[in-house]
């Protein structure tokens, strides 16, 4: 009796589960724009931080991410596209090399108990003894 009772619990469960809602994928508009060129420049990736750290006007693509940074951190960006994630990969192994004080103070204002960080400064470390880069899903 206890058998099927736990089998009708978990056939109810599993049921659920799967009609339930997926959550849609973060809006695609700024996919294709050159992440490369606002990194190299110094005026630009500076206007994106300070975006972020609330300290200045948000561009239209800075906003976005900024209204979206914290779900993307948490769920371990599980509505990000695939374009969306290796942007967020270019991004983030570029400001832990080359700009570690506007890296540090992101990390500080989002994950201010370095669980996210530790992930990508892992991987960043894996990477460079050649290991291979892992997916972040």
């Amino acid at each position: 009796m206890v058998a099927l009772v736990l089998s009708f619990i978990l056939s109810i469960t599993f049921l659920c589960s799967s009609c339930a809602p997926t959550e849609e994928p973060y809006k695609s508009q700024y996919e294709d724009m050159d992440v490369q060129s606002i990194l190299k420049s110094s005026r630009l990736l500076k206007n994106y931080v300070d975006c972020l750290l609330d300290r200045g006007k948000c561009p239209p693509a800075a906003k976005e991410l900024k209204d979206h940074i914290e779900d993307a951190l948490k769920t371990e960006c599980s509505r990000c596209t695939s374009k969306q994630k290796a942007l967020g990969n270019t991004a983030i192994d570029f400001l832990m090399k080359e700009k570690p004080d506007m890296w540090k103070e992101l990390v500080a204002k989002y994950d201010p108990e370095g669980i996210y960080a530790a992930k990508w400064e892992a991987q960043a470390e894996s990477i460079k003894n050649g290991g291979e880069p892992q997916p972040n899903e």
